[in-house]
């Protein structure tokens, strides 16, 4: 099951360096993961300040 981030993002980037994928970047109002290429390894959840990665 692939991460995807909630509406909970605060856009503090902290995730995007984490994700040894590449497949998160800045959106219009929060970032976004490409689920497509998520290969679910919650990276990006272990460093976000308020737990906007989720698993789907």
């Amino acid at each position: 099951m692939a991460y995807f981030i909630t509406d909970a993002c605060i856009s503090c980037g902290a995730c995007e360096p984490e994700c040894p994928v590449g497949v998160i970047s800045a959106g219009d109002d929060k970032y976004v993961i490409d689920d497509s290429g998520c290969i679910d390894c919650g990276a990006c959840a272990s460093v976000c300040p308020v737990e906007a990665p989720q698993q789907a």
